[in-house]
């Protein structure tokens, strides 16, 4: 399934991330496991990214990262 754009609000600003679907439901689910809502966690994984990083790219790290974290 192709790459979705997903409108997201973070520190007041409107910002736009391409995601394929089953990307944006792990990120969905790992919010849900931290009890936040997605935008404060696409705003916590914006913060934290390195300045030449997009934010797209760091949210497939999340993902990458939780499920090997949760596979060990």
């Amino acid at each position: 399934m192709g790459v979705k754009k997903h409108s997201v609000s973070i520190r007041g600003h409107r910002t736009s991330i391409s995601l394929e679907p089953a990307f944006f439901a792990e990120v969905e689910r790992i919010a849900l496991e931290r009890a936040m809502p997605v935008a404060a966690l696409i705003a916590e994984v914006d913060a934290a990214r390195p300045d030449e990083s997009n934010l797209s790219s760091a949210l497939r790290l999340l993902v990458l990262e939780d499920l090997k974290r949760s596979r060990s």
